[in-house]
């Protein structure tokens, strides 16, 4: 799962998400966090703690406002969630998890860096407004790209329509699905406008990727 949103326990029982193997945070704004005490029920249904990888901004804003979870000292009342946190260094190339290489990819939301991941074929990429050319070379050769999308025009710290399109002219997936949507993108008038191989997310979207790429060299 990719961070532990506001409503994880309402996206969770809509879905039918009955597991969580491993949680990868991209970073701690709240949107993207808040979730984090949901995470208590599936330790509960699992009976073990869930291991969770995230960079060092993250695991230290993590640590600070979540304290009863990751320092938690004597607990008196209600569990809490079990997460055992690992960050993700610069130099990390990738993560063997349960069969599956996932690759951090390091892109500027604003000031700040934040990670986006790269799983076989598919990668997410939300809440960027930057990709270093480094970076860039991770995301090649995919079916799959989900790219983060604010709005039309302009923003400080995420792409907006024209620089979401000239990152797909780069990158040319096979298939890139816009996401973090504001209210610009009337979905109806939106996906007659856009380039093709270019679509909008939206709420319960599945995924297919089937083919599996070459590991990256």
């Amino acid at each position: 799962m990719i961070d532990t949103s506001t409503d994880l326990r309402q996206q969770a029982i809509r879905f039918g998400v009955d597991r969580i193997d491993a949680i990868f945070f991209t970073h701690p704004h709240a949107d993207h966090v808040a979730g984090i005490d949901e995470v208590r029920s599936f330790n509960m249904k699992q009976g073990d703690s869930i291991p969770a990888y995230a960079n060092q901004w993250t695991e230290s804003e993590l640590k600070k406002r979540f304290s009863y979870i990751f320092s938690p000292g004597k607990v008196e009342g209600g569990g809490i969630p079990q997460i055992t946190l690992t960050r993700i260094l610069k130099t990390t190339k990738s993560i063997k998890f349960n069969g599956v290489e996932v690759i951090p990819v390091r892109v500027k939301h604003g000031s700040k860096w934040v990670l986006g991941y790269r799983f076989d074929s598919i990668a997410y990429v939300t809440d960027c407004s930057y990709i270093p050319s480094e970076s860039l070379s991770l995301l090649r050769e995919l079916d799959v790209l989900v790219l983060d999308c604010l709005r039309l025009a302009p923003h400080r710290t995420h792409l907006n329509l024209e620089k979401a399109l000239e990152v797909i002219n780069v990158l040319t997936p096979r298939r890139t699905i816009l996401t973090h949507l504001g209210h610009d993108f009337d979905y109806q008038t939106w996906k007659r406008k856009l380039p093709k191989n270019v679509e909008l997310a939206f709420d319960g979207m599945v995924i297919n990727a089937n083919r599996k790429r070459k590991a990256l060299k």
